[in-house]
Order: structure tokens, then sequence, then C-alpha cells
């Protein structure tokens, strides 16, 4: 008789669900890649307006991760919508796993297909905001924060995401819940981001101790998220 699947098993099995869903219909890259283009025109018809003076380069980070959390907070309501439709979650939650598995597997997944807009968004950013400055050279150092901080917003949004799936006016509670939450990570990776892009003074300390702040508050959410998962989702 074949033993009980282990729980990388189930892990692999539910992020193989998703990543085969969504290459399939593409419905989440896809809002979010077009949303995130929608945003980038905003700024730019906002900033238009400016001085010629105006050092687009120091608040670069800032609007680079604020683009990042609204695009987010699309994807990650679609992240259990499709689940919640299809009546697929109930099915998962009747196979006998550790719940924390479901968390897991989820962010997994949801950090991929933020990693792949961001990927998109990257350059289109530079594109409309950056390419009549000159960025420092440690400009390739963005690589850490971006990593870092989209593994918290993964981690944080599907704890959120899974708690306000039953909710009245989902769309709206995710953002409330989200946006306070994430803020810490939000502040410490615009200050790590606008460090390496700038390249002023003593940039690596600000770098480092930006980046170090961010993986601190990962390390933290991700495990109280996977700590409080069983009970969040059967609730």
């Amino acid at each position: 008789m074949a033993g009980r699947p282990s729980a990388f098993a189930h892990y692999r099995i539910l992020i193989g669900k998703d990543l085969r869903r969504e290459f399939r219909s593409k419905e989440m890259l896809s809002s979010m890649g077009i949303y995130a283009l929608l945003v980038l025109i905003v700024y730019g018809a906002a900033l238009a307006q400016t001085e010629r003076a105006f050092d687009i380069l120091q608040m670069s980070g800032g609007l680079f991760w604020a683009l990042v959390i609204f695009t987010s907070l699309l994807g990650l309501n679609r992240s259990f919508a499709a689940e919640k439709e299809q009546g697929s979650l109930e099915g998962i939650l009747l196979v006998p796993m550790d719940r924390s598995v479901i968390f897991l597997a989820k962010a997994s997944s949801n950090l991929l297909f933020l990693l792949i807009v961001e990927i998109i968004t990257l350059p289109l950013f530079y594109f409309f905001f950056l390419t009549l400055t000159t960025p420092a050279p440690s400009s390739w150092l963005l690589i850490a924060p971006v990593f870092v901080g989209t593994l918290g917003i993964a981690g944080v949004g599907t704890l959120l995401a899974t708690i306000t799936a039953n909710t009245r006016g989902r769309d709206v509670m995710l953002a409330v819940l989200f946006i306070p939450l994430i803020f810490p990570l939000l502040y410490a990776c615009a200050a790590a981001t606008s460090a390496v892009l700038i390249g002023a003074g003593d940039f690596m300390q600000t770098f480092s101790v930006s980046l170090a702040l961010a993986g601190g508050y990962d390390l933290i959410m991700i495990l109280i998220g996977w700590a409080l998962y069983d009970f969040v989702i059967s609730a």
C-alpha cells in the first residue's frame, strides 16, 4: 500500500496547480501588467506638471514601491478569488495535510507571479522616468531589495487574502489590512532602492541597514503566517 504523500509532495502539487492554471489563463499576470502600465501613465501625467529641475531620481524608490504595492493588491485579490469561485479551496481542505503547506505553496506562486510582473515593469519604469537621469553604478544592487520586498509582500498578502476571502468587499478589506501592515517593509525597501539608485555619500550603510530591516520583517511575518495559517484557513 502506498504511503502518505510527504509535505513536499503536497507543496509541489499545489504550486503546480497554481502555475498551470495561471499560465493557461494568464488572468492574474495580464491584469497586473495592464494595471502597472496604467499606474505608470498616471505617474507620468502627474509628474509632467512639475518643474524641469525636479530630480526624479530622488523619488524613484518611493514611486517604484508604491507601484509594486498597488499592483500586488490586484494580484493578491485574484489569487483566492479563483479558488472560491471554482470551489477548489474546499476540496483542498479535505486533503489530510498540514495547512501551512497551503500557505507556503500559495505564497510561492504569488511570489513568482509578482516577480514576473516586476521584471516587465522595471524596464518600463526606467523608460518612463529615468532615461534622462544617470543612476549610480551601484544600481545593480536593486535586485536585493526587489526580491526581499516582494517576498514579504507575497507572504503577508497571502495570509491577509485568506483572511478576507470570505468577507464582503474583500478588495477594500484587503487594502485596509495590507497597507498599514506592509508599511515598515515598504519604507525599508524604498530607502534601500533610493540609496543604490542615487549612490551618494555613505549609501552602503543606508542600503545595508534598510535591507536588514526588510529581511527581519520578512522572517518574522512569514513565520507568523506559517504558524497561524491553520487557524486562519479553517475559520
